[in-house]
Formats: C-alpha cells, sequence, structure tokens
C-alpha cells in the first residue's frame, strides 16, 4: 500500500475528529465520509445497476489493534470479535472495512451468523442504536485486504456505536476505509 500525501505528523494521532480533516477534503468526499446512513445502500446506489457484494476476508476471535482497544474502551491484549470485509460492486472493492466488538455483550446478537451480509443489515434494524462522533484518516488500514498496489485507501473513517445498556449491551468500533477504485469508479476527486 502507498502512503498519502495528506497524513498525519507523527506527533498527531492517526485518526482525528472528522471535522479536523474537512479542510483536506473535497466536497464529492465529504458527502462520502461524513454521512451517518447506511454506508451499503449508498455504495449500491452509486453502483446503479451493477451487483453489489459483501466479500467476507475475515471473521473470528482475535486481539484489537492499541487504536481500537482505546476507541472501545478495552484492554488491548484482551480477545474480541473481528470481522473484516469489502464492499465490491461487480466484484471490484470500493470500500474494506473491519468491525470490533468486546466479547461482553455480544452473546445473543448473532453476529457470527451475518456471512456475507452487510454489518448495516444489523445495526440499522436496532432501535436503540447510538452512533458515537465520526473520527476519520487519510492513512491505509492496518489490516490486510484483497487488492495490490493498483488501488488503495484514500480515506477511513471510524465510530463506535452503542447498543443496550452499557452493562448489558454491545459497543461495536467500525472503521470503512474508501478505495482509489471507487473514485476511478465513480469519478472522484484523488482528495
Amino acid at each position: 500500500m502507498s502512503r498519502h500525501s495528506v497524513e498525519s505528523a507523527p506527533d498527531m494521532p492517526s485518526w482525528r475528529p472528522l471535522r479536523a480533516l474537512r479542510p483536506t477534503m473535497s466536497a464529492p468526499w465529504w458527502q462520502w465520509v461524513a454521512s451517518t446512513d447506511s454506508l451499503t445502500a449508498r455504495i449500491v446506489s452509486a453502483g446503479g445497476e451493477r451487483p453489489f457484494r459483501v466479500r467476507l476476508l475475515r471473521q473470528g476471535l482475535g486481539f484489537p489493534q492499541p487504536h481500537e482497544a482505546q476507541a472501545l474502551g478495552i484492554a488491548a491484549r484482551r480477545y474480541a470479535w473481528l470481522r473484516e470485509v469489502a464492499l465490491c460492486v461487480d466484484e471490484t472493492p470500493w470500500v474494506v472495512a473491519r468491525s470490533v466488538a468486546p466479547l461482553k455483550g455480544l452473546r445473543g446478537q448473532c453476529l457470527e451468523n451475518l456471512g456475507e451480509r452487510s454489518l448495516g443489515s444489523w445495526l440499522f434494524r436496532q432501535p436503540d442504536l447510538v452512533r458515537g462522533p465520526l473520527y476519520a484518516t487519510a492513512r491505509p488500514p492496518e489490516f490486510a485486504y484483497p487488492g495490490d498496489d493498483n488501488f488503495n485507501s484514500l480515506w477511513g473513517r471510524r465510530s463506535v456505536f452503542q447498543h443496550g445498556s452499557k452493562q448489558g449491551g454491545i459497543s461495536l468500533l467500525v472503521q470503512e476505509y474508501f478505495l482509489s477504485t471507487m473514485a476511478d469508479d465513480l469519478a472522484l476527486p484523488s482528495r
């Protein structure tokens, strides 16, 4: 993966409040990165008649990255549920996503049964779902995803979803990275 021209300085965190990156983001990208509705629905709409697919890359138990654990308020070396997918239009990945949830609160949610359905198909059906603030980055994801040097990540965004009470509910970190293949297909600017 190549590095990007808009990177955080070494002493700055790679995830910053979305508004802080607004001056470096074009209006077309802002509409994608700042949206709070279903990303899957937006991609399906933008793809027109072309088929949409969620490609499951990895799902299971593992350790979150330190910044993911911090966002969720859990210990870094504690097992969590991890899910990585590619959201594809015409079999071309447009977005790659990684979701992380502490094991506490997962019981009965059936997220492990999503398969190649979008996480949004579960998230946006939850009546008491609360989405935390959006953060963004210009850095590439820290997980492997399908592809090669022909495409890279242009923008990433993340937020924590809370479902239910803090004691008996679930916290879910959702990170989504918009790829250059999407920019090319939709004629979006490079930034």
